[in-house]
């Protein structure tokens, strides 16, 4: 058995990627906490940081098992956007916060690997669809209504 060490210089880098990964999905964390979504400020860093650190984890590990820790950790990201998935009645809603937490695993892994150039384009383009799609949705929500609803035309009826 080997004695235990520290490494200082990799307990920084560990620290640096770690937090990187958690300053990138904030943004979308507090999105979401401000919208009153159960997964939201806490949820989306821990998803991020989490996936770094098992990614972190990696050189330690014998050849063969860095593919199957990244394989449950996409699977076990995806077990927890489920979570955010709520059926209403014929209604379900939350699949793009369960998307989302998604990417926050794939902004963790990506830093970890380092390949932060990713990991930005990911977050960036996961706050940019978080917010700036919306107006876009609740357009199309609304004429999908409009197409559903019966039709209330006077007159004769064929």
């Amino acid at each position: 058995m080997q004695p235990l060490t520290f490494d200082w210089q990799f307990f920084w880098l560990c620290f640096e990627k770690i937090g990187i990964a958690w300053l990138l999905v904030m943004p979308t964390g507090w999105m979401s906490e401000k919208q009153g979504n159960s997964v939201g400020i806490r949820t989306f860093p821990l998803v991020a940081m989490a996936s770094c650190g098992f990614l972190l984890i990696i050189p330690d590990l014998p050849n063969g098992d860095s593919s199957r820790v990244l394989q449950g950790l996409v699977t076990g990201i995806g077990f927890v956007g489920g979570g955010a998935i709520v059926r209403d009645g014929i209604s379900v809603r939350g699949t793009a916060t369960a998307a989302s937490i998604w990417a926050a695993g794939a902004i963790g892994a990506a830093v970890a690997l380092g390949h932060i150039e990713i990991a930005l384009v990911v977050a960036v383009m996961d706050v940019f669809t978080m917010r700036a799609l919306v107006p876009i949705k609740q357009y199309i929500d609304r004429e999908r209504e409009e197409l559903d609803a019966p039709s209330h035309r006077s007159g004769n009826s064929e």
